[in-house]
């Protein structure tokens, strides 16, 4: 990010001392990098600061020349065409740290707990309106039960998102639920979502609904009058 920033600066710099002669190189560029420090645009995203910063530079660019476009309508598309290609690499780069930054943690990130851990965890967190954590602990308790149970098997990096595939598979009355669920995690871990009581009840039901739900092979055997699988000695 911090290198789509400074090419960002650096491009607009050299427009504007291509555009107009009353401003230097150095001091077009100076005053770009100040636009993206000055204190009220500290909570601004990456996004909202380049599209101020372009914003308030056409601004600079009328000022300069009331009377007209400086440079021409060819110089004016130029401009665009670089401004619209920066925003396109900064969104593309966001997509893949995002991206890396999934597999790289996974669902469990990196501390080794049961699943009565991550409950406990979870509800300690509820009871703190920490929503967006503990609906993430509730489903690392759901995976870990899952995988203590055979159900789905350990998978070191697995998802949220491959959870859900695995599982329902395995359990296919759940598998919309499943799936929701992966997708509430995934909001308020990487899209920046806030949890809410509504989300942490809805997975901590689908917890409790799970714990008590049979594979679709056991389900199967059971009605047909199939003795259950045992486990080998």
């Amino acid at each position: 990010m911090t290198i789509s920033v400074t090419i960002s600066a650096s491009i607009l710099a050299h427009a504007s001392f291509a555009i107009f002669d009353d401003i230097g190189r150095d001091e077009a560029r100076r005053r770009a990098f100040e636009e993206l420090v000055r204190p009220e645009y500290q909570q601004e995203s990456l996004l909202e600061r380049l599209v101020r910063l372009v914003r308030e530079f056409f601004d600079g660019l009328l000022d300069q020349a009331p009377g007209g476009v400086p440079g021409g309508l060819t110089a004016l598309a130029l401009i665009i065409l670089l401004i619209a290609a920066l925003i396109g690499l900064i969104a593309w780069q966001a997509r893949k740290a995002t991206s890396g930054r999934r597999v790289a943690e996974g669902l469990f990130g990196t501390r080794e707990r049961t699943a009565d851990e991550h409950r406990r965890e979870a509800e300690r967190l509820a009871g703190e309106s920490r929503w967006a954590e503990a609906i993430r602990e509730r489903l690392r308790a759901i995976a870990r039960d899952l995988e203590h149970r055979a159900i789905v098997a350990p998978q070191p990096g697995r998802t949220a998102d491959e959870l859900a595939e695995a599982a329902g598979a395995e359990l296919p009355a759940f598998a919309g639920r499943l799936t929701g669920a992966a997708r509430l995690f995934d909001d308020v871990t990487y899209g920046q979502r806030h949890g809410s009581p509504e989300g942490y009840a809805t997975m901590t039901t689908l917890d409790e609904d799970l714990r008590a739900a049979r594979p679709a092979a056991l389900a199967g055997q059971a009605h047909a009058g199939a003795p259950p699988r045992t486990a080998a000695p």
